[in-house]
């Protein structure tokens, strides 16, 4: 026997040693409570390794914003930076200066007056970005209500109810009271009318989302600014946009670039967006802008002392990681406008052959086209289905690998249920097309049942990203 043929078979007997002792401590190892010895490093991840393993396969999952695939590049540079601590500003003075490039280089995108005057931070995402937005709308506006000596205690904030969770959050942690607008089966997001009609004197602001979750839509930021301009020629109340661009804010600059949506309206005093959604960065890395300097008030600054010296902060959070951050500036140098613009222009591209192949199957019904918007489109049943519903067949899609959420929509619409398809980066031609004859091959078999399927456990749940 050679050195290399001995050196495999140690190898070998090594491995086979290690997962016989996995085996023998496995059932031995708590699982709610720390045990009272440690595995060796490789037991341990063998364990967690194995438990991992029925997880759904990310670059298969299309009920996520979130992204699932970034360059080996990338991967590698997030790697060299796991250590690092975005709040750490003084320790790590090169990913703070990425940081504010990073910053200086969405104020351009989102055509802020003057980038250099914009103010922002990079947040954990974009939930956290919405939290400071409404909060300093509501900062603002309690300040007007005092400097006039009239009443502070009742902030309204007025949004669709197709927004994102996190507004439900916001105003029960700051105590505003969400004015919801409710969608309906012609109108499944907010519109400007609706949204001055809710305003009054007690109003923060009004939360105009560009990119639905529910469809991929994008509300009409301009026609919202044009509804509140109206509504202060006749009342004088003077109302602020915040966008909500969780999504969009990566898309919509690049393949709708007429749209008018961001700091080009005088309104629109803030934008927040999420970095690992269509910014192309795994999770978890968010931004949120200010138009310029007085936007943000200097109370909301806080300067700490802490590892040597001076750091200005703003975000809600302290400690988060700095590797996305790297990774945002990482793809704005890979990419360029030119590369996210093919990007964006490729997506939806296989999201319009899609969602066109779809609406072609008799019993599917497009909810929403993912043209000149998200990559993004839902699907609902003909009416006259009655033995199968969306329901079954994300389980059944499941059964290939997808995961494709179904869910029934907000108030006055929860009678409308939904398969909603969301493509992202990494979503390739080749898997459109196995993804349409698997759902093809599905609507067939379903469509061929002599009775009705039963209801499975949980479909009257209804689904929210």
């Amino acid at each position: 026997m050679n050195p290399r043929q001995r050196s495999t078979l140690l190898d070998t007997d090594s491995r086979l040693g290690h997962r016989l002792q996995l085996r023998r401590t496995a059932g031995q190892v708590p699982r709610h409570r720390l045990g009272e010895q440690g595995l060796q490093a490789d037991l341990a991840y063998q364990l967690v390794h194995d438990h991992l393993m029925l997880d759904g396969n990310a670059r298969l999952n299309l009920a996520t914003f979130v992204g699932t695939w970034m360059e080996p590049e990338a991967l590698q540079l997030m790697q060299e930076c796991a250590e690092k601590n975005m709040i750490d500003k003084d320790e790590y003075p090169q990913t703070a200066e990425l940081e504010e490039r990073c910053l200086r280089i969405l104020a351009d995108l989102w055509n802020a007056e003057d980038p250099d005057a914009a103010v922002g931070t990079s947040t954990t995402g974009s939930s956290e970005g919405c939290m400071l937005g409404g909060m300093v709308l509501k900062w603002h506006w309690r300040q007007r209500r005092r400097a006039q000596d009239l009443d502070d205690r009742r902030p309204n904030l007025v949004m669709g109810t197709n927004t994102q969770i996190c507004w439900d959050k916001f105003c029960a942690y700051f105590d505003v009271e969400p004015r919801m607008v409710p969608i309906t089966p012609e109108r499944l997001h907010l519109t400007g009318a609706e949204a001055a009609a809710r305003c009054d004197e007690n109003t923060i602001g009004v939360v105009g989302v560009l990119g639905s979750t529910f469809d991929g839509s994008y509300e009409p930021i301009a026609e919202m600014q044009a509804c509140l301009d109206q509504l202060q020629e006749r009342t004088g109340l003077d109302v602020p946009i915040h966008v909500d661009a969780a999504s969009g804010g990566f898309v919509a600059p690049f393949n709708s670039p007429e749209l008018v949506w961001d700091f080009r309206l005088p309104r629109v005093k803030s934008i927040n967006t999420s970095g690992h959604k269509y910014g192309g960065v795994l999770p978890g890395v968010g931004w949120v802008l200010w138009r310029e300097q007085a936007a943000l008030p200097e109370e909301l600054r806080f300067n700490v002392n802490y590892l040597g010296g001076e750091m200005p902060t703003i975000g809600m959070n302290f400690s988060r990681p700095g590797a996305q951050v790297v990774a945002q500036y990482f793809n704005f140098v890979h990419l360029g406008r030119e590369g996210y613009r093919q990007r964006m222009a490729s997506l939806e591209s296989i999201a319009c052959c899609l969602a066109d192949a779809m609406a072609e199957m008799p019993p599917l019904r497009l909810l929403s086209h993912p043209r000149g918007q998200l990559p993004v489109f839902a699907v609902t049943l003909d009416p006259a289905v009655s033995n199968w519903t969306v329901f079954q067949l994300s389980e059944r899609l499941r059964s290939r690998g997808w995961l494709v959420p179904a869910y029934t929509l907000p108030a006055s619409c929860e009678q409308i249920a939904v398969l909603r398809f969301v493509l992202r980066a990494g979503f390739t031609r080749d898997m459109a097309d196995q993804l349409l004859e698997d759902v093809a091959r599905a609507v067939d078999w379903f469509q061929r049942l002599p009775s009705p399927m039963p209801e499975p456990v949980g479909s009257e749940q209804s689904f929210h990203h």
